[in-house]
């Protein structure tokens, strides 16, 4: 009987090995890269999914959760397990066991940040099943590589450590731009600057108004910033966006407006995602200062912006907000981003502390 099991055992190492090899040769893999191989159907028998941008991480984890197995194999093969109840002994004895009826078992280990003896699968790196697909889901935060478990990890050639980082601010029009564009659309540069705008660089949100966007337009379609305004939820004229443009073009009365709309729609401007798009204005603005002698390109380019489309709203609030001017703003940004989080706050309510912060500004 142990001779049969052991010759099941070495024919699943073979069969597993024939199918992987070609993943398993690429040392540091992108996303790409396990996005190619999962349509090979080439799997690794370890996934450590760890960093601060959810987004990617999520996809992998998702779609190795959903797509490698049957419905009907599923039933048998699939182990969903959350950090804060999972062991190291549960995920071990999950682990070793043999698929049944399917060429592998997935094992996918959600919150992994959550698991308190995370670190006592280290020996399993050394020698996993090569028929189960150990999936560890370690989100919003870098894993320390110093430690012996992530030693042991990147010591097994078989397993797949993928760190997830956040885009820098200045990608993320990029970003949005391909990602329509793989599903068939085109976005227009003014209305990638939008999204950015309004929906500031968490990749999960942006991608998740985009995918309700194109429930409504048509593929093929070239997006503008009325589609965009039409379907992510943005009001054409109380928007974060048009707060920062009123406030760059000293508009008193507009922003007043626009903070009216916002105390009567909270989840249209919270606190801290307009403070947020205010610091991210306002800090180009003053970058713009020691750029403005440079060309349109020149000075797009220093603020991180793929076009010069929206470099006349800098150029007006440059010569509203002196260098020094724009310093005390961003300081003010930073203080009322503090008292928004209860630090030296009393009992203001929000909507009092954005107004107090948009008139300081103003005056």
């Amino acid at each position: 009987m142990w001779n049969v099991e052991l010759g099941i055992f070495f024919v699943q190492a073979i069969y597993f090995e024939f199918h992987t090899l070609h993943f398993l040769l690429k040392k540091s893999l992108t996303y790409k890269d396990i996005q190619a191989a999962f349509k090979k159907k080439n799997f690794a028998p370890i996934y450590f999914l760890h960093g601060d941008e959810p987004f990617y991480i999520d996809t992998i984890a998702n779609y190795l959760e959903h797509k490698v197995l049957t419905e009907e194999q599923k039933s048998f093969n699939l182990t969903v397990l959350y950090g804060k109840e999972a062991t190291h002994l549960h995920i071990l004895d999950s682990a070793r066991r043999y698929p049944i009826m399917a060429d592998n078992q997935v094992i996918v280990i959600k919150e992994a940040q959550e698991m308190k003896d995370l670190m006592k699968l280290e020996n399993y790196f050394k020698q996993p099943m090569p028929t189960t697909i150990v999936v560890i889901v370690y989100k919003y935060k870098k894993f320390d590589k110093r430690t012996k478990f992530a030693k042991a990890l990147a010591a097994n050639k078989n397993a797949v450590v993928f760190e997830s980082k956040k885009l820098y601010e200045n990608k993320i029009a990029d970003w949005a731009t391909n990602y329509l564009k793989e599903n068939g659309y085109n976005l227009m540069s003014n209305a990638s600057e939008l999204v950015v705008e309004y929906l500031g660089t968490g990749l999960s949100k942006i991608s998740n108004e985009l995918d309700k966007l194109m429930i409504n337009v048509p593929k093929g379609t070239q997006v503008t910033e009325k589609h965009i305004q039409d379907n992510i939820g943005i009001s054409k004229d109380y928007n974060v966006f048009e707060l920062q443009k009123a406030l760059g073009f000293k508009k008193i009365e507009k922003s007043q407006r626009i903070l009216n709309y916002f105390k009567a729609n909270p989840k249209s401007g919270p606190m801290v995602m307009v403070v947020s798009s205010l610091y991210s204005f306002f800090s180009k603005v003053y970058i713009f200062h020691s750029v403005k002698g440079g060309s349109d390109n020149e000075i797009a380019a220093a603020l991180g912006m793929r076009s010069s489309y929206f470099l006349q709203d800098y150029r007006v609030a440059a010569k509203n907000y002196n260098k020094s001017k724009t310093e005390e703003i961003i300081s003010l940004l930073h203080e009322y981003d503090m008292k928004s989080k209860g630090v030296n706050r009393d009992n203001t309510t929000e909507s009092e502390l954005m107004r107090e912060l948009i008139y300081r500004i103003l005056h």
